[in-house]
């Protein structure tokens, strides 16, 4: 599959704000936001450009791209598919971004960015229900219960984990078991349980063009 090479630090400046990519580095002085908050390039620190109605658009439809580690194809396919749902198209559009694995994985402590979690994911350390899944994009549903796989609860990634997740604070549509490292789907989330800055409408117009 597909990657984003270019460098986390980068996408950040060039939108304008912490997208949190590289997990808790993020909220350290270490952060790229905090050393260098300007877009990247070689004339250094310039004055913000105005964007027009369309530039808008297509900026917030980048940041939510980065945001869930998507290339345009997946994130349009994935749009595509929440157009043909029941209700709004917006709302239906986050709650499948929302409850992909690989995110999923993410809000539950089990890894500090998307591609932390994908990597997880794709070297099996993970079980939806029990079984084994390596598909960072399949969608999970209410009733859902992942856990991380006993043959790799001894992996260097997870040493410390219960203790990290002490204080972790977990979206209201799930559930986690701390003692027993495993997650529960509660419900679907709704737009409240999404705690996102991504203006949806604004992606939604971007593609009714």
């Amino acid at each position: 599959m597909a990657k984003n090479l270019e460098p986390k630090c980068k996408q950040c400046r060039r939108i304008g704000e912490k997208l949190m990519l590289k997990g808790a580095r993020c909220s350290t002085p270490k952060c790229a936001m905090v050393k260098r908050n300007y877009p990247p390039g070689i004339h250094g620190a310039k004055g913000k450009k105005r964007l027009t109605g369309y530039g808008e658009q297509l900026q917030e439809k980048q940041k939510a791209k980065k945001i869930y580690n998507l290339l345009e194809k997946q994130f349009k396919l994935t749009f595509e598919k929440a157009k043909k749902a029941k209700g709004d198209v917006g709302e239906n559009f986050l709650k499948m971004l929302e409850t992909r694995f690989d995110n999923v994985i993410v809000s539950l402590g089990f890894a500090e960015s998307t591609s932390m979690a994908r990597q997880l994911i794709n070297h099996g350390h993970f079980t939806i229900n029990g079984k084994k899944v390596n598909i960072p994009s399949c969608q999970l549903k209410q009733g859902d219960i992942v856990k991380i796989k006993k043959s790799k609860i001894n992996f260097k990634h997870f040493a410390g984990l219960k203790e990290k997740l002490k204080n972790f604070d977990i979206p209201g549509w799930l559930f986690l078991e701390k003692e027993d490292l495993s997650g529960k789907v509660l419900h679907t989330p709704g737009m409240a349980d999404i705690k996102t800055n991504i203006n949806i409408h604004m992606i939604v117009e971007y593609y009714s063009k």
